[in-house]
């Protein structure tokens, strides 16, 4: 059992190296809201929210007083809204009113976000796909606290080129729409591969059909918490001198032990708020998400874990590596801590939410190219990375693509949120504040993909795939 006393161990964590519950996300199913008149379904959205959800950032800010845990976000994310709307909408203007809704009814329970204005087209697109995909760019621009996904592939179905090729545009398009605020509403829009039901980490957040009717979701983080033990473990071991007389270095065992046990003691963090945040809404607990998410502050970075372990800069030979094996270890830990991880799990490696990856970028050590090879082992894909807002969108289809198959092959979750920034160039940069941070705008291959992805159909599903 999980008592306080462990809790209360990890104070120094939290006064000292930046350790927080970064979200608990309330899963709630919207199904039972659909109907074929939209201003109904429109009411039944909004009633179940505000009626599910009233107690959940009050719970929330109440369990962090309570054992001294800062939690940072309190989320919903809802059934994919392509499904709910399907009855009832007619045209984007239609779910741009769902959007219009679901924001008030975020607004109305103080949730910092709402995710599940999603389609899951994988295989295929419906009508009502469609149209919300296209109704993405104006519910974005009119919506304050709602998150889109759409996840365009998997390792059992290939991947949707078709899907590939629309969000090249609609992401251009939510760019113009948005340009008032640096295109922030690229920044609340994920294209994802492989996506999981229960992830409570925005943008791509959604609640899957196989989930019960409410489910409680936490992500823990804590990668200063990493850092500082890393640190700790390299000056006990550098009292002592190799035969060069120089400071011995830990190796590589103890490096990843002293990695799994500060994700065990991390997530046994996540699974005592879950646990009472389950018990006081009376809503089943899900699972826990134990992905190391930075923030911009100094300290709390992914990219300065990489650097403990021991590359000058994320970008530099051996990152690639260094990230496999921290990604490994913080899943090796969590595991043991909670009977019910899930969601992401993992390292997450956003350029403009992490300040280490903007002195990567800025110093020259990091690319997108280079991103991409991380994203073969990290938990998710290219994150939070601004380029120019003159990107052709077949090019930005193109990076979608090449993420996407990266996902199906390694069957794991990828995905790309990529912001072309309308009048911004190489050497600018945009501030977004808060968990979003700030960005250098980064180059971009500038050779075209035009020709790859104006191809129609499906990339087939890897061979592996087979497995009935």
């Amino acid at each position: 059992m999980i008592n306080i006393s462990e809790v209360l161990e990890t104070n120094r964590m939290v006064e000292q190296e930046n350790l927080d519950v970064r979200t608990i996300t309330m899963g709630i199913s919207l199904l039972d809201c659909a109907d074929s008149d939209l201003n109904t379904t429109c009411e039944k959205i909004y009633t179940k929210i505000t009626t599910v959800a009233k107690n959940l950032v009050a719970t929330g800010e109440q369990i962090s007083r309570e054992i001294g845990i800062p939690i940072v976000h309190k989320r919903i994310s809802i059934t994919p809204i392509a499904m709910v709307g399907s009855a009832c909408c007619h045209t984007p203007g239609d779910y741009v009113q769902i959007a219009k809704t679901l924001d008030k009814a975020a607004l109305e329970v103080g949730v910092n976000f709402l995710g599940g204005y999603s389609a899951i087209v994988s295989k295929g697109m419906t009508k009502s796909d469609e149209l919300l995909i296209r109704s993405i760019p104006k519910a974005m621009a009119c919506t304050e606290r709602i998150c889109s996904s759409v996840n365009v592939g998997s390792t059992k179905t290939g991947i949707n080129m078709d899907a590939v090729r629309l969000m090249g545009d609609i992401i251009k398009e939510t760019s113009m729409e948005t340009k008032d605020t640096d295109s922030l509403g690229c920044a609340k829009l994920v294209v994802l591969c492989n996506a999981p039901d229960d992830n409570p980490f925005m943008a791509g957040a959604f609640h899957g059909v196989s989930e019960a009717d409410a489910i409680i979701n936490v992500g823990v983080s804590g990668p200063g918490v990493v850092k500082y033990a890393l640190e700790q473990m390299d000056l006990q071991v550098g009292r002592e001198l190799d035969k060069n007389g120089k400071p011995k270095l830990a190796n590589f065992e103890l490096l990843c032990e002293t990695i799994k046990k500060t994700a065990f003691k991390i997530t046994r963090v996540g699974q005592l708020v879950a646990q009472e945040a389950s018990r006081r809404l009376n809503v089943p607990f899900g699972i826990i998400d134990l992905s190391l998410a930075p923030t911009p502050a100094i300290g709390d970075s992914v990219a300065d874990i990489l650097k403990c372990i021991g590359v000058e800069h994320p970008g530099a030979p051996g990152t690639t590596a260094a990230l496999a094996l921290l990604n490994d270890q913080v899943k090796k830990g969590g595991v043991m801590a909670s009977s019910y991880v899930g969601g992401l799990s993992g390292a997450f490696i956003p350029v403009s939410e992490d300040q280490g990856m903007i002195d990567a970028v800025e110093a020259g050590a990091l690319t997108i190219e280079k991103l991409e090879a991380m994203t073969c082992v990290c938990s998710v894909g290219l994150d939070m990375i601004a380029i120019p807002g003159d990107t052709p969108a077949t090019t930005i289809s193109g990076i979608i693509a090449d993420e996407s198959a990266i996902g199906m092959i390694n069957q794991k979750t990828t995905a790309v949120r990529i912001i072309p920034t309308v009048g911004k160039s190489v050497g600018d940069t945009v501030e977004y504040g808060g968990l979003l941070g700030h960005a250098p705008i980064m180059p971009v291959n500038t050779f075209s993909s035009q020709r790859f992805v104006d191809r129609c159909g499906r990339i087939p599903a890897p061979i592996h795939s087979f497995k009935n």
